[in-house]
C-alpha cells in the first residue's frame, strides 16, 4: 500500500481480497470492532472515519500478515 490516505475504493478492494467479494460487506456490516469505538466497519465508514484507520482495525481483528497492512 502506498503511504497516505486509503480511499474507500482501495479499502473495499482490500476487504474483498481478505474476505472475498461476496462476504466482505456482510462482515463489515456485522463486526463491531473495539478500535472503531464499538462501531461496525460500515458504521465507522459512514460516520466519516478515515478508511486507513478502519483498515487498521480490520487488519488487527483478522490478524492479517504484515504485508497486508
Amino acid at each position: 500500500m502506498h503511504t497516505g490516505r486509503v480511499r474507500h475504493t482501495e479499502f473495499w478492494d482490500r476487504m474483498d481480497a481478505a474476505l472475498g467479494s461476496s462476504y466482505s460487506r456482510v462482515w463489515a456490516s456485522q463486526q463491531v470492532l473495539p478500535g472503531l469505538e464499538g462501531r461496525t466497519v460500515s458504521q465507522a465508514l459512514d460516520a466519516g472515519v478515515d478508511p486507513k484507520r478502519v483498515w487498521r482495525a480490520v487488519w488487527d481483528r483478522l490478524e492479517l500478515p504484515d504485508r497486508e497492512r
